[in-house]
């Protein structure tokens, strides 16, 4: 009877564990909302399909294309979006500013290939390029560099891939 008593309590709290919600679901308040939600299996999910477009990007793009894509857009964040990013909180446009600096040093040296004729800009690199342009331009300036900014971790990743 002890056997079975034990046997029955174990499998009560197995199936306990599947009935309950795992630990990483989290009521969140919204106001008067309650909602329950798993958001690391939204950000797990987000994450793969950003490791995804990433690779794609970097698919697409000739391996000889890459130096070119890359000088393009650093030239991209540091004449048009960071002089447009600047938000209410000094901490942030602080941090933006040294970004921007790196940004500027690393353009440099990217400068000194293209001089060197060592970065080889093809049609598919300057096709990508015009078509970052021209969504950027439809916009409004502002909105458009704190989206590009929101989307640095993109182009931070594919420049880590392509290395």
């Amino acid at each position: 009877m002890k056997v079975s008593c034990l046997c029955l309590s174990f499998l009560l709290a197995i199936c306990g564990l599947h009935w309950t919600p795992t630990t990483a679901n989290k009521i969140f308040h919204f106001g008067s909302c309650e909602i329950l939600m798993n958001v690391n299996e939204i950000r797990t999910g987000f994450a793969a399909i950003k490791a995804n477009i990433v690779s794609m990007a970097m698919h697409f793009t000739d391996s000889e294309d890459t130096c070119c894509i890359i000088h393009h857009l650093l030239k991209f964040y540091v004449d048009m979006v960071f002089k447009h990013c600047e938000t209410e909180d000094s901490w942030v446009n602080r941090k933006i500013s040294s970004i921007a600096n790196s940004f500027l040093s690393i353009k440099k040296n990217f400068r000194h290939c293209h001089q060197q004729t060592m970065c080889r800009c093809g049609e598919e690199a300057t096709q990508k390029y015009k078509q970052i342009l021209t969504n950027y331009g439809q916009l409004n300036v502002k909105n458009a560099a704190m989206k590009s900014l929101g989307e640095l971790d993109n182009l931070l990743d594919w420049m880590e891939k392509a290395h």
